[in-house]
């Protein structure tokens, strides 16, 4: 028989090898969720170099905001650890860096990593591994398909409303007009192309000439001029702030003087309208849906003057006139509601839940009438957005908020 002694040091050697068992399981769980005790891991590809690298200012502006979040404390009291690579706008890095991101960093989630292509090559991916891909810097309407992929969910407007908007307004102001396009030739380009074509409707026939450029394309000039002689007097580009800088300058020049309509991704004064000359920029129209720093009618708004605040303490490199930079801050924001609904349950399953459950949420930033709502089977959070026009200075509106949601979705069919 086992004296008393012995049993106690059979039962202390039982509990220490439980004990031991149990703890590397423990604390794997723990780093594959991404959320310690102390921080939350969140992932983000963006093209930092390339010829997208304008829109990198969206990541370093959300760096900037995680690090203001985290000097006042985090949420919940942990602290954001945000992972931010580059992959030049290459599908192929963007999907090998997510991969990295997730199984070597261990990420709990990826949160507004830029551009069409990069985001396709890893939604696949991300939602096999059940990794919440939230608020996606791309205005595809892929991002939209909570049937197919529960885990992808975009944030701002889609290309494709945002092309019908345009269409309304020619309509509306210049019908008897002839239309040019000039489109970059990917996702991103076709999609406002094709929003444009069925918001014209019967009237499509408007559209006397079309072309199509790559983004890394260097001179546009050919194009340009072939459209100038085509006899348009209305001018839809759709396509990066670089060569939508070309685009403005090059039709100065040529002094060919069209109504000029400029995608939302383009209207930044710091990357597009500034390098192009803002002379040559006067007249020109876009969409907004987030507020104009610069706009005098905000002087005094306690939201702007926050954002003011911001850019001068945590991103004082950054340019108070580049809208990609109060486009990550204001996704960021939206990020942290998000996490901040989740209270202690940062399980993906809990995140992508609260991501799908914003009601009238009002981000500061948003212009008046914008709210982001979003349900279980609505992964659109962003859907109006406002006519703007360029004054030599900053954007003007034009006429109300338009409403944008009735173009379907891939997840609505």
């Amino acid at each position: 028989m086992l004296t008393q002694r012995r049993r106690a040091r059979l039962s202390l050697s039982l509990i220490a090898a439980v004990l031991l068992a149990w703890a590397p399981s423990s604390a794997q769980q723990a780093s594959e969720g991404g959320a310690a005790a102390n921080d939350i891991r969140i992932g983000n590809v963006m093209p930092y170099t390339g010829p997208l690298a304008a829109f990198a200012t969206i990541g370093r502006a959300e760096a900037a905001y995680f690090d203001m979040v985290n000097e006042r404390g985090g949420i919940n009291g942990r602290k954001i650890k945000f992972i931010s690579v580059d992959d030049s706008s290459n599908p192929h890095t963007a999907l090998q860096q997510t991969r990295e991101l997730v199984e070597k960093e261990n990420v709990l989630l990826m949160f507004g990593s830029f551009g069409t292509p990069s985001n396709l090559a890893t939604r696949a991916y991300l939602n096999d591994k059940k990794i919440p891909q939230l608020f996606v810097a791309s205005g595809d309407e892929e991002w939209a398909n909570p049937k197919k992929y529960p885990w992808s969910m975009g944030w701002q407007p889609t290309f494709r409303a945002e092309g019908r908007i345009y269409a309304n307004y020619i309509q509306a102001s210049y019908p008897d007009s002839k239309i040019a396009v000039l489109w970059q030739n990917d996702q991103f380009g076709r999609d406002l192309f094709r929003g444009l074509q069925e918001g014209l409707g019967d009237t499509a026939g408007m559209i006397v000439a079309d072309l199509a450029f790559d983004a890394s394309d260097t001179s546009i000039q050919v194009q340009i001029e072939i459209l100038k002689d085509s006899g348009a007097d209305i001018l839809v580009f759709n396509g990066a702030p670089a060569i939508a800088a070309r685009a403005i300058r090059i039709a100065a020049d040529l002094d060919w003087h069209p109504v000029f309509i400029l995608d939302n991704a383009s209207a930044s004064i710091a990357s597009a309208l500034r390098p192009a000359g803002l002379q040559n920029a006067l007249g020109v129209i876009s969409t907004s849906f987030l507020k104009d720093a610069d706009d005098a009618a905000w002087k005094e708004d306690p939201p702007i003057k926050a954002w003011s605040a911001f850019m001068d303490k945590y991103f004082p490199d950054g340019d108070k006139e580049d809208s990609y930079a109060i486009f990550g801050y204001a996704a960021a924001e939206t990020m942290v509601q998000v996490l901040t609904q989740c209270g202690d349950d940062l399980s993906r399953e809990n995140i992508m839940r609260q991501a799908a459950s914003l009601k009238n949420y009002l981000n500061p930033v948003a212009l008046p009438g914008i709210a982001i709502n979003t349900s279980p089977t609505d992964f659109r959070p962003i859907k109006q957005m406002r006519l703007v026009q360029f004054d030599g200075n900053i954007w003007q509106p034009i006429g109300d908020v338009i409403e944008s949601a009735f173009v379907n979705a891939p997840g609505d069919k």
